[in-house]
């Protein structure tokens, strides 16, 4: 992902998750900010109780990963947020249930090849 696509700010964090509806789907919970910008941007929140500061890294380089493999539509704010059980799971099962959610939410434009 390049740096332009990430949410850093805590003070954004707060406003999209007290604001938006979340997505619930097994172990995700992906709120969905829609702006008028002419960017897309992501941020990933993983709680200290998932795992030890490796653990957490790992999972964060793997959800970039699954995020940079599709095209997304402009205009958008997205929080990822990540439950405990995800530890169960490898990663193409991890890819398959986030695509599920940002096909349901409508966020997806294409593959990116």
């Amino acid at each position: 992902m390049k740096k332009i696509n990430i949410i850093k700010s805590n003070r954004d964090f707060e406003r999209i998750i007290n604001n938006q509806k979340p997505y619930i789907y097994k172990d995700f919970i992906v709120y969905v900010e829609r702006t008028t910008e002419n960017i897309y941007r992501f941020g990933i929140s993983i709680g200290k109780k998932v795992g030890k500061a490796v653990v957490r890294n790992r999972l964060k380089r793997q959800l970039k990963n699954i995020i940079d493999k599709k095209i997304y539509q402009k205009g958008f704010n997205c929080i990822i947020m990540i439950k405990k059980d995800i530890l169960n799971k490898n990663f193409h099962e991890m890819e398959k249930d986030l695509n599920h959610i940002f096909e349901k939410i409508g966020i997806i434009e294409g593959e990116n090849k």
